[in-house]
């Protein structure tokens, strides 16, 4: 069996997304970039909230990039990516 979270269901996913609309980015990747500081950052956000928002102020041009190792690292979903912010959930959440 795979160590990857399953993906959400569509309701799931709409009801993530409409509730994503009304948060502020809650972490903020810089020209540090994936540092560790980051990540400590992301991981502390996840247990604090189900629903986390990241921004790229910084390194936009390597979002495409950056993204799927934010994911591999991170162990978090990610849902939705729209311009600068990606939206990821926490494995506890789908539980």
């Amino acid at each position: 069996m795979s160590d990857t979270p399953s993906p959400a269901s569509g309701r799931e996913l709409r009801d993530l997304k409409a509730r994503a609309q009304r948060l502020d980015p809650v972490v903020k990747i810089g020209k540090a970039g994936l540092s560790d500081a980051l990540f400590t950052a992301l991981e502390t956000a996840l247990g604090q909230h189900d629903l986390v928002k990241v921004k790229f102020d910084d390194l936009k041009e390597q979002k495409k990039e950056l993204v799927p190792q934010l994911v591999a690292r991170s162990g978090a979903q990610l849902i939705q990516r729209v311009g600068n912010c990606l939206l990821y959930t926490s494995d506890a959440a789908d539980e």
